[in-house]
């Protein structure tokens, strides 16, 4: 049947209509969707409208054939069709041809010893795969038959056909795999590739069980699990990407993205769906941007700056827990502080190093706290009071001047006061937008050793987002306590996402690649032209995968789970949406609709959809 004849018996199953009666009709048939305007059948190809069909066939396969062989062509992100077509041959028939042919193989063998000539492998091979298959094929353990496997790839010009030709047959001729066009048999290479089970080409090869299954069409990259959450949609097949972190070898994740690519809104996607499934969730929010979303899930939002009348002492110390001795919970605290010292004073001498210690450690025996002593009720020491300390000190004059800004000028209001914030909640936001830059890393440092300290006091399933995470990297000691939280979270069933835009400042720290190591998750949306170099080489991508990168849309990229990774896209419901939007538009048009319910004496406590 040729190609005109096919098109024309599917037509006889629909109502005709001529020329121009689509126009008088006013409507349009399937067979006016799927007809193409004009078809040109040719030796090596069909043009179907404006685009250009090849059909190729399989003519030889390896002796052995690998799992998954075939997967590369069938994940290639091109415009293809594949047919298997897969007939079964009697395997009562096909032993009397088996034992003329091993009869023969054996003969050809014995006739060569008797002339005393060199073994020949091949034969000997052909004769123990013969024989191998014989006893599989009597056995039952295996069957035989005729497969035909052809491709038709299309392309908009010639040009475009024959690169997507190129890089198939290059990708199977490395698995000694041959394709062959189907010269002067177009017209019949594309029927018996459409979905219509005619195999018209009928270029088949003889393979049984085995290496017939090693062609299993549906081996398309997929990474999914059985529970968990809904990052996105793969964008290669359609299959959702779901993973719950707390399953997998560690908790954490990091986002790499370019401003305005979408890596806040899935960030607060996951936060959102996080919370259904008995998680508490804890952000250090550097832009303000989770506001909102605090708001309509009933969290806490806490504003940390200058003004705030939300405050962290950082002398406060956590309670011991089951195992741990005070000496332990103080030490720890005081290597903390110097930490915060470090960066508070733009660095200290190895002299200063000590002398903040000591002070340290005066400054909590001040309040009666000691190695030795419970200090779970007793009062923890001030800023103030840690000056007041060193000021005693000999060689501590520099070191004096340098503090006072925080214990009696501009920024004493904002570290120089008993702590006043209880994170006991599900949902936890610190907002640290409103800090002088100057100071963001002190406050992040402040808040990460707070959460810290909360979350080693009671063991809960909790997510704690670092948003912006290069503002960490900028001092070592928050980005080493950085990869600590990364390295320890695990055992206080806690989960670090770790997301920024920066990508050259953070993988430029030392700390940057071992946080990216022990990180489970990894995803990579839109990336500029300016870091894509480094991306490419620190995650081993193709060059397809850094264009996918670059040209991405927003809310799209690649999604990484040990090994394993796939394109992805970010898709929200409309009421997800309208909670986690950044967009300005968008939240303008929330508060207004806000303004006007509770104008019309709607309840403030009740969130909108």
């Amino acid at each position: 049947m040729g190609i005109f004849d096919f098109l024309k018996k599917k037509e006889q199953a629909l109502p005709s209509i001529l020329p121009g009666e689509i126009y008088e009709a006013a409507s349009l048939e399937l067979k006016d969707i799927i007809a193409p305007g004009a078809l040109k059948i040719s030796p090596r190809q069909l043009n179907l409208g404006e685009k250009i069909a090849r059909t190729f066939f399989v003519v030889s396969y390896p002796r052995y054939l690998n799992d998954n062989w075939f997967s590369p062509v069938i994940n290639l992100d091109k415009v293809f069709d594949i047919a298997i077509h897969v007939h079964p041959i009697d395997t009562s028939t096909i032993l009397r041809t088996f034992q003329k042919k091993v009869a023969e193989v054996q003969s050809q063998i014995s006739m060569r010893e008797d002339k005393g000539l060199v073994r020949d492998p091949k034969l000997d091979t052909a004769y123990q795969d013969l024989e191998q298959l014989r006893d599989s094929l009597q056995q039952a353990q295996e069957k035989l038959f005729e497969v035909g496997l052809y491709v038709t790839l299309y392309g908009s010009t010639e040009e475009e056909l024959t690169k997507l030709e190129t890089e198939i047959k290059t990708m199977l001729d490395a698995r000694l795999v041959y394709l062959k066009p189907a010269l002067f048999q177009q017209e019949q290479g594309f029927i018996s590739t459409v979905p219509l089970g005619d195999d018209q080409l009928l270029v088949h090869n003889k393979l049984n069980t085995s290496p017939l299954s090693s062609i299993f069409p549906f081996v398309s990259f997929d990474l999914t699990s059985d529970k968990g959450i809904l990052y996105g949609i793969n964008r290669h097949n359609a299959s959702l990407v779901l993973f719950d972190r707390f399953s997998l070898e560690n908790y954490n994740s990091i986002t790499f993205a370019k401003s305005g690519s979408g890596k806040s809104y899935a960030t607060k996607l996951e936060i959102l769906r996080t919370l259904m499934f008995d998680a508490d969730v804890i952000v250090i929010d550097p832009e303000r941007e989770y506001e909102h979303l605090a708001e309509v899930t009933g969290g806490k939002y806490f504003n940390i700056s200058l003004n705030s009348e939300h405050h962290i002492n950082p002398f406060d110390l956590p309670p011991t827990r089951e195992g741990e001795s005070a000496a332990d919970v103080l030490r720890s605290n005081i290597i903390n502080l110097v930490g915060l010292f470090r960066i508070m004073l733009g660095g200290l001498s190895p002299e200063e190093d000590a002398l903040i210690d000591r002070a340290i450690t005066e400054t909590y025996a001040l309040k009666d706290i000691t190695p030795d002593s419970d200090f779970s009720k007793m009062s923890a020491p001030l800023m103030s009071d840690f000056e007041m300390v060193l000021s005693g000190m000999d060689g501590s004059t520099s070191l004096v001047q340098k503090l006072s800004k925080y214990t009696k000028g501009t920024w004493s209001g904002f570290i120089n006061q008993p702590s006043n914030v209880n994170i006991n909640d599900r949902f936890i936001v610190f907002s640290v937008r409103d800090m002088e830059d100057e100071l963001k890393p002190v406050a992040m440092y402040i808040v990460m050793h707070f959460i810290w300290n909360a979350i080693r006091q009671n063991l809960r399933k909790r997510l704690l987002v670092i948003d912006e995470a290069w503002w960490m990297m900028k001092s070592e000691d928050t980005a080493s306590f950085l990869l600590s939280l990364a390295k320890r979270g695990r055992k206080y069933f806690l989960g670090l996402a770790t997301i920024t835009q920066d990508v050259d400042d953070f993988l430029r720290s030392p700390y940057g690649l071992p946080i990216l190591t022990n990180s489970s998750i990894q995803m990579l949306l839109k990336q500029s032209p300016t870091s894509i170099e480094r991306i490419k080489e620190v995650f081993s991508l193709t060059d397809e995968e850094k264009y996918l990168l670059l040209e991405s849309d927003v809310g799209e990229g690649i999604f990484f789970v040990g090994l394993k990774h796939v394109a992805i896209k970010i898709i929200a419901s409309y009421t997800e949406d309208q909670i986690i939007t950044s967009d300005p538009s968008q939240l303008l048009a929330i508060k207004k609709a806000k303004k006007e319910f509770l104008a019309q004496g709607g309840d403030s406590g009740t969130p909108l959809n």
